[in-house]
């Protein structure tokens, strides 16, 4: 079964929203590996700051079927989609990597994006993935949040429980 990571993020009713997608996640994932809690910024809009955090665990749903999933939880949760991409959200929850898969896998690029471009992404994944190489830079996660302009997304670490 591949290991998937997945962001984790909310900037509205932050602590009942993570709390209730990791309970959902634990539901199907079992005990999924999870990071820190950063805070951090909104990027892109004005907005509340959000929550970030990384989840990670063995699946044996494709990808199709981990981006439904991740939508249901969103929607469960109170996540409206609307013509603004970077509106304030009570979930924001994407697949970040699938196993060692690359390219577009169901209509869905692999890896995604984001973990090379947001501290938000990089910091967390770095933090519980540190020896794993992104696959297409080929360098660890913490290689690559070593060299992140991280004075340009602070971000600042904050106490979190999901019990």
């Amino acid at each position: 079964m591949p290991w998937v990571w997945v962001s984790l993020g909310s900037n509205l009713d932050r602590d009942a929203s993570l709390r209730g997608a990791v309970r959902r996640l634990r539901a199907v994932a079992g005990d999924p590996v999870l990071s820190s809690v950063y805070e951090s910024a909104a990027v892109g809009a004005a907005g509340p700051p959000f929550y970030n955090l990384v989840a990670g665990f063995e699946t044996d749903l494709g990808v199709a079927a981990i981006n439904a999933w991740l939508r249901a939880i969103e929607t469960a949760f109170g996540r409206e989609r609307g013509a603004d991409k970077n509106a304030p959200r009570t979930l924001d929850l994407d697949l970040l990597t699938y196993g060692e898969r690359v390219g577009v896998i169901d209509g869905y690029a692999l890896p995604r994006a984001d973990i090379l471009q947001y501290a938000f992404v990089l910091a967390p994944l770095a933090e519980v993935a540190p020896h794993e190489r992104h696959p297409f830079d080929g360098r660890t996660y913490a290689e690559l949040w070593a060299v992140f302009p991280q004075a340009e997304q602070p971000l600042e670490r904050v106490a979190f429980s999901f019990d």
